[in-house]
């Protein structure tokens, strides 16, 4: 399969490319290289022959157009996304451009291309999104997000994912586009932009600051490895049930006081801090506007129509992502001094 994979330099869509490189898919990684993409993340697969880079953004139309007609690809995974909350809280105006505008222009592309070539049955469209979109739970429930949960979006960056997943549903309904969604909860892993949760925390114990919890930290998050959503996206373009939609979750639900109390004690168990511990810099900050007070995703569906199950647990993936952010001070280091 070739595979265009839009956002391909970030976190989630670097993981997707090393781990469908291995697979023996041809992939064509377009990337606009901001802030939170690196092409350091991809170094183990920038030689291979199925892999190509192509730096531009999905904003520009006729570049996708000329991307499409020159590479040819017979399938879309499109990941390209801001998808920071505080920064859309802050400015909202990227995310409106290219989490809608731009995902509008993949999709105009792609139908071009598509239909004239025939409209060939093969060829996937496959959005990805978040569990966002479907706003929040309450605390201390057992009710989940289901792929039948109506969209609630409570902030900015959910808003314009929310759009983005109506676009792609229209473009279904109206030109009978070949797409799939998929809505996962929180990732986390390596090579993680440090402005979330989890790199923050590692990253500011390592340097001795203060690690900041949203109020009383006790905003309930579902946590899944990133290797783990790389082969539940690859198993869904491949044999997802075009026009439908997929909750991808491993059922690892912490609050957030609890996951960074996690994190600070497998800190202190492989790099001891010299003075005190790491969870003495625990500090407790003004709540975020809106915050949402829990996700939850009920990944039965994709269980069961597609055999795919998380094959690593929160202990596990924790562990592992705390040991390569210290092994790996090379590359996130210039990423501190540069944000």
């Amino acid at each position: 399969m070739k595979i265009l994979v839009t956002g391909g330099s970030g976190f989630i869509g670097s993981a997707v490319i090393r781990a469908a490189v291995k697979q023996g898919h041809q992939i064509v990684n377009l990337d606009a290289l901001t802030y939170a993409a690196s092409l350091n993340n991809l170094t183990s697969v920038e030689s291979n022959p199925r892999y190509t880079f192509i730096k531009g953004d999905i904003r520009d139309i006729n570049l996708l157009s000329r991307i499409f007609n020159s590479y040819r690809p017979d399938s879309v995974m499109h990941l390209a996304a801001e998808s920071h909350v505080d920064r859309s809280i802050d400015s909202s105006v990227n995310f409106v451009e290219t989490n809608i505008s731009g995902t509008y222009n993949m999709l105009e592309s792609f139908r071009k291309y598509w239909q004239e070539l025939g409209q060939p049955d093969t060829f996937r469209f496959h959005h990805v999104s978040t569990d966002e979109v479907f706003g929040s739970l309450p605390l201390n429930s057992q009710v989940k997000f289901t792929e039948s949960t109506p969209y609630n979006p409570r902030n900015p960056y959910s808003a314009s994912k929310a759009s983005s997943d109506h676009l792609v549903r229209a473009w279904r309904e109206t030109y009978g586009l070949p797409i799939i969604i998929t809505n996962s909860s929180n990732n986390f892993g390596p090579y993680q932009f440090p402005e979330k949760l989890i790199p923050v925390t590692i990253l500011n114990a390592l340097n001795n600051k203060k690690i900041p919890i949203y109020g009383a930290g006790r905003n309930v998050r579902d946590w899944l490895y990133v290797v783990d959503h790389a082969e539940a996206l690859l198993s869904v373009i491949k044999k997802g049930k075009v026009g439908t939609s997929y909750n991808i979750g491993a059922e690892n639900e912490l609050t957030n006081l609890e996951l960074v109390h996690k994190i600070t004690s497998i800190l202190e168990s492989i790099k001891p801090r010299k003075k005190g511990a790491y969870a003495d810099l625990i500090a407790h900050v003004k709540d975020r506007p809106g915050h949402d007070e829990r996700y939850a995703i009920n990944p039965n569906k994709i269980n069961n129509e597609l055999n795919w199950h998380s094959n690593v647990s929160l202990d596990q993936g924790l562990n592992q992502t705390v040991h390569w952010y210290v092994d790996n001070e090379s590359w996130w280091r210039p990423l501190i001094k540069s944000s």
